[in-house]
């Protein structure tokens, strides 16, 4: 994909140069220009699209009502929707229908085409490795889009919390498991699962991905991850596998004020639950791109009102995800969850919520995690995450 060079300003300066063109920085520069169309955009990214990305695969239907609120449609068009989740770990599990639907879409079809999308709207597309901050042109606003291993939230000296390491491949879908997502969870460091997405066309997103160990510890190595993967989910026969970190997201989010802002992967935003980081994406991409708006019209500090907007629409899922991932720590309370949420379609569906959306833990699905734990930590949960 080529640079219009109608595009390319004289004096080489921007408004906003967004570093990353994945989900997060895609929809940052369309919420940008949908914002103000004659806003001058640079999107810079290591690669060409389409590309490949390692991922689960899985988009939300909170993603598509994300980008429909700025205009972008039709995305997900010649994916087939899924409507089947199962949950299990050990003997227990629970099946059901998700109130709405999940597209399976590899990254390589979906990041092209929002970078397709972008450039339409006025966006230009730059191929170039960023470094460091010295290898960026100038601009009013400079978003970090740049993944897990961010350049631009090094240069902000943030630092990194909690990470997993997950491998993906793809296999032949089982006649059995058309339509389906399954999540099986294993007994290594929390989480640890492995899942199988079909994706509608004959084949299936696999992976396993678990909770690194502390610095200073070997992180598990390709063949553990795919031992575990057959041990949980056997028979798949996969190929095209590619390994990811994935920084998740933890209590609070912060960012600086100034200029340079983060989002998506850069940002430390991968669902800690789930490893679940497309909608985090989307919605911190959204609110960057009308942020840098806000600021260049003279609104006030971009990373003041980015931090505030973020804040706003997730902060209190964050701190409900955090609580939640730190539960499902402990087998017994994964193991409640699941029965619980094969008795009551409104467990299920909290659980669905807080994995691939913006959801909260209610007092009825703090019980069901907190199950076989006693009052004393039903009542402690319901505390930390300001239930009543």
């Amino acid at each position: 994909m080529g640079t219009p060079e109608a595009m390319i300003t004289p004096d080489g300066s921007w408004d906003l140069v967004v570093v990353g063109a994945g989900p997060a920085g895609a929809t940052t520069a369309l919420a940008a220009l949908h914002a103000d169309p004659s806003l001058r955009v640079l999107l810079l990214d290591r690669s060409d699209f389409p590309r490949d990305k390692s991922c689960g695969d899985g988009i939300a239907p909170h993603c598509f009502a994300k980008l429909a609120s700025i205009g972008v449609t039709g995305v997900e068009d010649g994916w087939t929707p899924l409507t089947r989740l199962e949950l299990a770990r050990g003997e227990g599990s629970v099946e059901g229908t998700m109130s709405r639907p999940v597209h399976v879409i590899p990254r390589q079809v979906f990041d092209a085409r929002l970078v397709e999308r972008a450039v339409e709207r006025g966006a230009a597309f730059r191929r170039q490795r960023v470094t460091s901050v010295d290898d960026l042109p100038d601009a009013g606003v400079v978003v970090g889009a740049d993944g897990a291993h961010s350049v631009l939230r090094a240069h902000l000296g943030l630092p990194t919390g909690r990470r997993a390491l997950a491998i993906r491949g793809y296999a032949p879908t089982p006649p059995d498991r058309r339509g389906t997502q399954v999540i099986r969870y294993g007994d290594r460091r929390q989480p640890a699962y492995a899942w199988a997405f079909d994706r509608g066309d004959g084949l299936s997103n696999i992976g396993y991905g678990e909770l690194l160990p502390p610095d200073g510890e070997d992180p598990p190595s390709r063949a553990l991850l795919l031992d575990q993967l057959e041990q949980l989910l056997p028979g798949y026969d996969g190929a095209e596998w590619k390994g990811h970190h994935l920084p998740l997201s933890s209590w609070r989010w912060d960012q600086p004020d100034g200029r340079v802002l983060l989002v998506g992967d850069a940002a430390g935003l991968i669902n800690p639950m789930t490893g679940e980081g497309i909608y985090y994406a989307i919605a911190t991409g959204i609110a960057a791109g009308q942020s840098s708006v806000r600021a260049l019209r003279g609104g006030g500090d971009p990373g003041a009102l980015h931090r505030q907007a973020v804040r706003d629409q997730l902060g209190r899922h964050l701190k409900h995800t955090f609580v939640a991932s730190r539960l499902a720590e402990h087998p017994v309370i994964v193991d409640g969850g699941i029965r619980v949420a094969r008795r009551d379609r409104r467990v299920f569906d909290e659980l669905v919520e807080l994995g691939l959306g913006d959801g909260r833990i209610s007092g009825r699905l703090v019980r069901g995690l907190a199950g076989g734990l006693g009052r004393k930590a039903v009542t402690a949960t319901r505390a930390r995450v300001g239930l009543t």
